[in-house]
């Protein structure tokens, strides 16, 4: 079998099984389990012999024309290079393992059947972005992922939180989507063809007419599907659907298309300064603002979620400075440990038998009751801090030494303001990452909430895929970064000495400042407990909230200041937490810009619809209607009354002509 038809079976697979899953999800719902994983099993198998017969090598290029368009052509084309057959194997990597988990984490649901499928026809989507050499398919990709999205966010919809969710994602999404179509237009206008080849060539000889505007009419979009600031609100709230999915969203799927096409049109955006000037900036505001929020949210999956929009904004920063091997080395790495983070939260999640205790605050005595999930859990926050010698050590710093690389002046690829401020914001980001990690980890795993009942062990699909996320979460990043540069055609990957230690040090320094200000508010809690009026008889509790009140504004001066008992969070954000807790407002901020206005507009036109248009519309069917009403009245059957009528209109008709004789 030639590797264009294995590349080809590989999006056909997933597609075909959420066809079948569809179809006899009722009538046959035996056969469900099987067309769920077996596809995405098998679908992972022909990536890596795909990934094998590329080798790093030479792309593999297939293409035949769709259909005659009379001006630009639209292909089904697949271009296969090295970066491209490793995503495609992160993807059915991480598909298979949440379809696999899902048999576990969703045994009971009644929907799963619809779910499975959706799933599997979400990972055929991205398959199909990641292999198509046509921009015009790998639109087709995108976009189902939009949809899938939409229906798996909205899985619970029986809540209104799902609901709104998957319109928000849907909508914010589609947002940058209309400016995304118009700049993949405007592109193949310039260079005569959707291929993607034809494109890189066009501007490898400088054949663009408007590289500037169609490069920040593509970054919309991608700002919007790689939930990037200012279009990322839409991921923490997505944070409602099942908790497999927002592993599958934001490791392998979705989040991560936007970066793999930027990665596949890097330069298109390096023709234009100014567009890599904006994503450096569009990168340093997603890693510091997203690291603020995180460490400020209390449940556990809106944490990983904002984790997740700084991850995304680290390979931001990478194509910012024209290091596209480090942004997909990156993508990479944070597709096995987020995904393990978000398996693990939902094993955590699974083991209390309710999303509610989603809320960190609430945990309590977790560590024994889900060895695995904590233990693997542990890893994956190690990797996600970027201490060595976890993957997310060597994938981080190799964002870190492009920007340097940048900054220092040693390439000409991006302006060198653009490698300061992705240098500068990403050890910030690396403190930030560092400090919620580690308060995640404390209150997950060590936090004072109340036991949860005991609803047994996890079932082994789920452990046993914790495990295997676990082995490159740890290993991977040693490996990988030797091996790598030749499937990205990319300069060395390698940590440099003063990345390394400036970003593992800061790292250090933010888990070490966290661990310490919950101890702080721990010890503080153990003394004067604002909760210890539950534990006290009825008729003492009003002096024991007193006593604790008057400590506790002792201690802090304020309550609405003063830190939660066990929460490192508010003590180290102080007058940010609030803030930052609700995203920095910015839903309210894109309200008052831009819903308001929209639906005051709404009103006016419904205004004048009624009040005027239908006015006219209502005064032009009133008049033939009591013309009508007249004649109507004047036919009343009665001879006499037509006779005395038509003797009066005589008479009158009489005096009339006499009246015009007698003036003539």
């Amino acid at each position: 079998m030639t590797t264009t038809t294995l590349a080809v079976l590989v999006p056909l697979l997933p597609f075909l099984g959420a066809v079948a899953g569809l179809l006899l999800g009722r009538t046959a719902p035996g056969f469900v389990r099987p067309l769920a994983v077996l596809p995405a099993l098998a679908s992972l198998v022909l990536a890596a012999l795909v990934t094998a017969r590329q080798g790093g090598g030479r792309a593999i290029d297939s293409a035949t024309q769709l259909t005659p368009t009379g001006s630009v052509p639209i292909e089904l084309a697949l271009h296969i290079d090295g970066f491209a057959a490793l995503v495609a194997v992160l993807v059915a990597f991480v598909a298979s393992c949440v379809q696999i988990y899902s048999t576990g984490y969703l045994r009971d649901d009644p929907r799963y059947a619809s779910y499975a499928a959706l799933v599997s026809l979400f990972t055929s989507a991205m398959l199909l972005v990641v292999y198509s050499g046509d921009l015009i398919v790998l639109l087709v990709g995108w976009e189902v992922m939009g949809i899938c999205s939409y229906f798996l966010v909205g899985h619970y919809w029986e809540t209104p939180e799902a609901r709104a969710a998957s319109l928000k994602a849907f909508l914010v999404t589609k947002l940058g989507d209309v400016p995304f179509l118009i700049g993949l237009f405007a592109l193949a206008t310039d260079a005569g063809s959707f291929r993607i080849t034809t494109v890189l060539d066009t501007v490898a000889t400088g054949g663009l007419d408007h590289p500037t505007l169609i490069a920040l009419l593509l970054l919309a979009g991608v700002a919007g599907k790689s939930a990037q600031f200012p279009l990322h609100t839409w991921l923490p709230d997505a944070m409602a659907g099942p908790t497999p999915v927002s592993a599958l969203i934001h490791a392998a799927t979705m989040v991560a298309a936007g970066i793999y096409f930027v990665a596949r049109l890097l330069p298109v955006f390096e023709a234009s300064r100014a567009a890599m000037a904006v994503l450096a900036v569009m990168a340093a505001v997603t890693m510091i603002g997203s690291g603020l929020a995180a460490l400020a949210q209390d449940d556990i999956k809106r944490v990983l979620a904002y984790s997740t929009i700084g991850q995304l904004g680290y390979m931001t920063g990478a194509l910012a400075v024209g290091d596209r091997g480090a942004a997909v080395f990156h993508l990479l790495s944070h597709g096995a440990f987020k995904a393990l983070l978000f398996l693990a939260a939902g094993a955590v999640i699974h083991a209390a038998g309710t999303n509610s205790l989603a809320a960190m605050s609430r945990m309590g005595h977790l560590r024994d009751r889900v060895p695995d999930a904590f233990w693997t859990m542990t890893v994956a926050l190690l990797a996600l801090a970027a201490i060595p010698p976890f993957s997310g050590f060597f994938s981080k710093e190799s964002v870190l030494g492009a920007a340097e690389h940048v900054a220092t002046g040693h390439t000409e690829h991006a302006p060198g303001a653009a490698g300061w401020t992705v240098l500068v914001a990403g050890l910030f980001a690396a403190l930030l990452t560092a400090a919620y990690a580690t308060r995640l980890w404390l209150l997950a795993f060590r936090g004072r909430g109340a036991e949860a009942p005991d609803h047994g062990r996890q079932p082994l699909s789920m452990t046993v895929v914790l495990w295997v996320l676990a082995v490159p979460s740890l290993a991977m990043g040693g490996i990988a970064y030797r091996s790598l540069p030749g499937w990205f055609e990319s300069p060395d990957l390698a940590p440099t000495l003063t990345t390394s230690v400036l970003g593992t040090g800061i790292a250090l320094v933010g888990g070490i400042v966290t661990y310490a200000a919950w101890w702080h508010t721990t010890a503080y809690a153990t003394r004067v407990p604002l909760g210890a009026v539950a534990a006290h008889p009825e008729g003492d509790a009003g002096r024991v909230e007193a006593e604790a009140i008057a400590s506790h504004r002792a201690a802090y001066g304020d309550l609405t200041s003063a830190p939660d008992p066990a929460d490192p969070g508010r003590l180290l954000l102080g007058p940010l937490f609030r803030p930052a807790a609700g995203g920095f407002h910015l839903d309210a901020v894109y309200a008052a810009l831009f819903v308001r206005p929209v639906l005051a507009a709404a009103r006016l036109v419904r205004f004048l619809d009624r009040e005027v248009v239908e006015t006219y519309v209502r005064g032009a069917g009133a008049v033939p209607r009591l013309l009508g009403a007249a004649v109507r009245r004047a036919q009343t059957g009665n001879a006499q009354t037509y006779v005395s009528a038509l003797l009066a209109g005589t008479v009158v008709l009489a005096v009339a002509a006499l009246l015009v004789a007698t003036g003539a």
